[in-house]
């Protein structure tokens, strides 16, 4: 008896559906694109639920008569391609014939739908991909598909969706994006009833200010060029408006949304040293390209695509987005108020960052070999310092100092005020300190980035941000777990507007967003007023810090498996640790390593990067060839 058989079309269609239907996203993509299709010029949106309950896609296109609407919900139908030829050629944006199959076997699928030369339009039933129900009933010209309870009849997929917040973020997302590929059509979405946004303008500027609010699109560069290989035009983010999220970078290849590495990667290098470490800049980018030179049918949601020949269209998209950044200034403005005039011209090092912490309770110290080979440093006993023959005589202050002086001062500053003042101060020899009495380590910060103090064995090299990274996260895990007071009022509250799903997450991590130090007062709907910050939160960041924190939060949910205080830890001190490129204090330097030392793991970041790197006498001889 044979053993292989042909599975039921139902069984079929549920098995694709676990490839292109993933999340309640993927229903919205493969609609939405259906719509586009079909020469909608308006198309409407509606979600409950986080698309849970109901997914509803309204458009004006060209409709279908009865056997187009019966045939577009079996698998394999399609009017996109009629054979393997097409898909060299291809203009549309599906193109499988497989999408409402799957998405009407896993669902209460409902399709209502009519043409121009139709006096009434048709109603189709589905359930579980199974025809329930066929009726003739009064509607616009257009297709009308409404998916509700998604995963009924699969409840392992369903129980493996995220929270409410997440799900509808990446709905958000996928709107946003078509409704900046496509501003030739008037777009509408509503969640839960309520209105997010609705366009009618075509001008992409003017929607990039409504999603990202006033005066956005006046930051950002746009570009164009063409020629017979590829046309790229679109606009990008100056270095100020860099973001974490690789979310806010959009690629569309031949109005396609696509997610391709090779074209990340030449963005990110072709603004080089402009950005901030693990920093993203804003994309939006239009690529045309003959479509017999990519092939789109390389993934199941049709995210992913391939060039013919990668290296050609890397070699004519990097130069055009480095050339396009070379040509413009992204010096800032600086706006100096009366009070502040007087304080040009000289360093004022910033009080509001603190990184001497109050006591915890039960905190374990860390206080290991390397921590005291660092305190102790490598200090001979105190002499009197004899001053080195080849140190530069005394200058007397009505002096000119010499030409090739004043140049390596400039030089020197220029590359770290603070080294220079140690390399251009008198030289001693045998390496006395100057300072007898004083016994602290010897620490520098190099670029404004890294932290080099000298240890009895050599040299230890600290990453500033990744080092308070640590002291942050493991700080606010204690303060969540011990409630241990941390709050700091503002004289003046902060208020933050948030959008749906920001909101959603907010009431999701409210009572440990309390715990960690923020007093959060309801104002108005879907808004908060800060009245009061952890005491390491730097004033006039409030805001920021809170929006930054919960898009973080939502990115790491929806990508580790993370307990949710080990999350909001994690996503507080990433976004509050300073950067790359701050300028510290000495105090402040010392102050940064007593405290990364007193960690419970002072060697990795919460994330698993490294915080230092060593570097012994005994390789430093070797390098110099003493050994």
């Amino acid at each position: 008896m044979a053993r292989i058989a042909r599975l039921p079309d139902t069984v079929a269609n549920k098995i694709s559906a676990g490839e292109v239907v993933q999340r309640p996203a993927s229903v919205v993509k493969e609609l939405l694109e259906n719509s586009i299709d079909a020469g909608a010029s308006k198309i409407t949106l509606s979600i409950k639920d986080a698309g849970k309950e109901l997914i509803r896609i309204v458009d004006n296109g060209a409709g279908m008569v009865r056997e187009d609407a019966l045939l577009s919900v079996e698998r394999f139908a399609t009017s996109k391609i009629t054979g393997v030829g097409d898909l060299d050629s291809l203009q549309s944006l599906g193109f499988r014939g497989e999408a409402l199959a799957s998405i009407s076997s896993i669902s209460h699928f409902e399709l209502k739908t009519r043409t121009a030369q139709e006096r009434l339009g048709l109603k189709l039933r589905y359930e579980g991909g199974v025809l329930a129900g066929e009726s003739e009933v009064q509607g616009e010209q257009g297709t009308t598909i409404s998916v509700r309870n998604l995963f009924f009849n699969v409840p392992a997929r369903r129980k493996f969706l995220k929270s409410n917040a997440t799900e509808y973020s990446h709905i958000y997302e996928i709107a946003k994006s078509f409704a900046l590929a496509y501003p030739e059509i008037e777009w509408s979405m509503y969640s839960d009833d309520e209105e997010l946004f609705h366009l009618k303008s075509p001008n992409i500027p003017e929607r990039l200010n409504v999603f990202y609010g006033d005066d956005f699109a006046a930051s950002m560069i746009e570009l164009s060029d063409e020629n017979d290989y590829l046309s790229i035009k679109g606009f990008l983010g100056k270095p100020a408006m860099q973001k974490r999220r690789k979310l806010d970078q959009y690629f569309f290849v031949n109005r396609r949304l696509v997610q391709n590495r090779m074209l990340s990667q030449a963005v990110q290098q072709a603004y080089g040293d402009l950005l901030v470490e693990r920093q993203t800049p804003f994309v939006l980018l239009f690529l045309s390209i003959d479509p017999s030179r990519i092939d789109v049918n390389v993934h199941p949601a049709k995210l992913e695509i391939k060039f013919d020949d990668e290296r050609n269209v890397r070699n004519m998209f990097y130069p055009v987005i480095k050339r396009t950044i070379q040509l413009h200034d992204f010096s800032p403005d600086m706006v100096v108020t009366e009070n502040e005039s007087s304080l040009l011209g000289s360093f004022q090092p910033s009080p509001s960052r603190k990184f001497s912490f109050p006591d915890i309770p039960h905190r374990l110290s860390t206080t290991d070999d390397l921590y005291r080979n660092y305190r102790e440093g490598s200090y001979p006993e105190p002499v009197a310092p004899r001053v080195s023959p080849w140190h530069q005589p005394e200058i007397s202050p009505n002096a000119e100092p010499s030409t090739g002086f004043v140049a390596l001062e400039r030089e020197l500053r220029d590359g770290s005020e603070q080294l220079a003042s140690v390399l251009l101060s008198p030289i001693y020899e045998d390496d006395v300190v100057p300072n007898p009495k004083d016994s602290e380590p010897k620490i520098w910060q190099l670029h404004n980035k890294y932290l080099i103090c000298q240890i009895k064995t050599g040299l230890m090299i600290i990453d500033q941000h990744v080092a308070h990274e640590r002291v942050l996260y493991e700080r606010a895990v204690d303060v969540m777990n011990q409630s241990v007071p941390n709050s700091q009022q503002l004289l003046f509250p902060q208020k933050v507007e948030f959008r749906s799903w920001e909101y959603e997450l907010f009431e999701e991590i409210r009572d440990d967003l309390y715990r960690l130090g923020f007093n959060l007062r309801l104002f108005g709907n879907k808004t908060i007023m800060i009245e009061g910050v952890p005491q390491d939160v730097k004033p006039g960041t409030e805001v920021t810090i809170l929006q930054d924190m919960i898009a973080e939060f939502q990115e790491n949910a929806s990508k580790l498996k993370l307990d949710k205080r080990d999350n909001l830890a994690k996503s507080y001190s990433c976004r509050n640790a300073i950067m790359a490129g701050q300028r510290l204090s000495l105090e402040e330097m010392r102050s940064l390593i007593d405290n990364l030392f007193a960690t419970r793991e002072p060697y990795s970041c919460p994330h698993g990067r490294p915080v230092i790197i060593k570097l012994s006498l005994d390789q430093l001889d070797k390098m110099f060839g003493r050994k």
